[in-house]
């Protein structure tokens, strides 16, 4: 079911940070029609960070509102306390998302053991789809490939988004856990080789620009025809390394108020992206055909 480019869906917000509900079903819109596979909601790219719940959830039932089941939607629950992840999981099931994902505890650094118990006591609680996230550059800790394997029996626990920025990791959790997780790309830019060790796919920024390149990468090296997918790839590598050009998700915001597609408005303590990497940005759109 969760396959390919899954993008990991910007929040549209007006200039007074008030949720755009209209730009956000809009792009739901030109995402299914390019062919993205799956979509993310209120994941980090989502700013997740800065919602408050009600909005959190609203934002979510929007986005399963407007699939009306065309493609899967996957709800950003994650959190640093437990019951809160509880929580934001069950709403998303409330609102029929097809499964969460879930970054690791931020800040806190939980031990192996407290990942373990926390994504356990989460799986308990909530029978329901789960999707692992592991990005140590943003939480500080790091879901190690043996911790892994002990939560890969619970049948609830159906993948991890790998985003250590080491790639063998994907052939260390297959080789740990065979097929009872999934593995997904949590890094653009390793997306093509993670495919070619075993990934199903990718959480992508990217694609939130170019979704009709990455779901064709995808589908290529998925099919396994890598020259293929590499000749796509070599499109989008600017995209890859200038959408992190300051923290996402900031410059893609920007980038598709570049496009069109809706305003760049963040919330606090995110800032508009520096005019001084604006044209270096506009070029990469511009060799991905996004502009």
């Amino acid at each position: 079911m969760f396959h390919g480019s899954m993008v990991a869906l910007v929040t549209p917000m007006r200039a007074d940070g008030v949720v755009d509900d209209t730009a956000l079903r809009d792009l739901v819109e030109w995402h299914i029609a390019e062919g993205t596979h799956a979509l993310v909601a209120v994941g980090t790219t989502g700013e997740s960070a800065t919602l408050e719940m009600r909005e959190h959830v609203a934002v979510i039932r929007t986005v399963v509102e407007q699939v009306k089941g065309r493609i899967p939607v996957i709800a950003g629950t994650g959190a640093n306390a437990t019951y809160e992840a509880i929580e934001l999981t069950r709403a998303a099931m409330e609102v029929k998302a097809d499964a969460a994902l879930l970054v690791s505890p931020y800040y806190n650094k939980p031990t192996q053991e407290g990942l373990f118990q926390h994504y356990s006591a989460i799986a308990e609680q909530c029978h329901f789809p789960m999707i692992l996230y592991n990005v140590p550059g943003r939480t500080a800790g790091d879901i190690l490939p043996e911790t892994v394997a002990r939560l890969a029996p619970r049948a609830d626990i159906i993948g991890i988004k790998e985003a250590s920025g080491k790639v063998e990791r994907v052939a260390e959790i297959l080789a740990l856990c065979g097929d009872q997780v999934q593995v997904y790309s949590g890094d653009d830019g390793a997306a093509l080789a993670a495919l070619a060790l075993g990934a199903r796919g990718v959480i992508s920024v990217t694609a939130n620009v170019a979704p009709r390149l990455m779901a064709r990468m995808c589908d290529l090296a998925l099919a396994g025809d890598f020259i293929g997918a590499r000749a796509v790839n070599a499109q989008l590598v600017g995209l890859h390394r200038d959408l992190f050009l300051e923290s996402n998700p900031i410059p893609v915001k920007w980038a598709l108020h570049e496009m069109g597609r809706m305003g760049a408005a963040l919330r606090l303590p995110l800032t508009p992206f520096s005019s001084v990497h604006h044209e270096r940005l506009r070029e990469s759109l511009r060799r991905a055909q996004c502009v």
